[in-house]
């Protein structure tokens, strides 16, 4: 089974910029995507043998997340079930024979960190969710995590050590994910490999000097490593700020 990830910064802007060649390219069962920024109703996108999940924030044009899938969920849910943070629709949970699939947006801490304080809230949260979700079959976790966990994530660690994004509360918060029994599945299988990026700002050409970040994470419960396959960054496709990650794991 194939899943791919992606913060698409706008769908129906994505829409617009290679989305559909990609999606129809990579014949994936399962596309997670993030900041959709869009209602339902907005998205004239209904790709035939896909189901299809959406979950808008209250606030219009804002955040967001998607799932479209070809294999039926035996349930989907929004959110996570706690009113201080079930207003921006980050989070989508979709349950497998094999596995729950959690599509998820991370809050971003605000270039001022005036949002650090919540993101660590969220953080602990999001964790103990997946660790009940985990009592009753494994968990697949994608999407935008908003960190770069490792010096080797990041094109300039020095120069934005501290700055969101990179700051030391939030990398150990992804740490502590680690620590609770899940892998970041690039990282596994490639654990020597720099260079690779799923986020580059548009500013000064960053992208096209390959100044980046490794912030979209493919991270999976310990107890079914044996069954990844291969976990991709799709680094030449273009359409947002973000590029497209993927897993193969051996399911159903």
């Amino acid at each position: 089974m194939k899943l791919i990830s992606w913060n698409v910064a706008g769908f129906r802007a994505c829409l617009q910029k290679g989305f559909l060649d990609f999606f129809e390219q990579e014949k994936a069962e399962v596309y997670c995507l993030q900041e959709v920024k869009a209602l339902p109703e907005q998205i004239d996108f209904h790709p035939e043998g896909y189901f299809e999940y959406i979950y808008p924030a209250e606030k219009k044009g804002y955040s967001g997340t998607a799932i479209y899938t070809k294999v039926k969920p035996i349930s989907v849910t929004y959110g996570m079930g706690l009113e201080e943070h079930d207003h921006e629709g980050r989070v989508i949970t979709a349950e497998f024979e094999e596995f729950y699939l959690v599509n998820e947006y991370v809050p971003n801490v605000k270039r001022d960190l005036s949002r650090l304080d919540y993101r660590m809230v969220w953080e602990d949260d999001f964790k103990n969710y997946l660790k009940k979700l985990e009592k009753n079959k494994p968990v697949i976790v994608c999407g935008d995590f908003n960190v770069a966990h490792t010096e080797m994530d990041i094109k300039n660690a020095k120069a934005n050590r501290g700055n969101a994004g990179f700051t030391d509360e939030e990398r150990g918060k992804f740490t502590d994910l680690l620590n609770a029994g899940f892998i970041d599945t690039f990282r596994f299988q490639h654990p020597d490999v720099t260079d690779k990026y799923t986020w580059w700002s548009f500013m000064g050409n960053a992208r096209e000097k390959n100044v980046g970040w490794r912030i979209d994470y493919f991270v999976i419960s310990h107890s079914i490593e044996n069954k990844l396959e291969d976990s991709m960054i799709f680094d030449h496709v273009y359409g947002s700020d973000h590029c497209p990650i993927g897993v193969v794991v051996k399911m159903k």
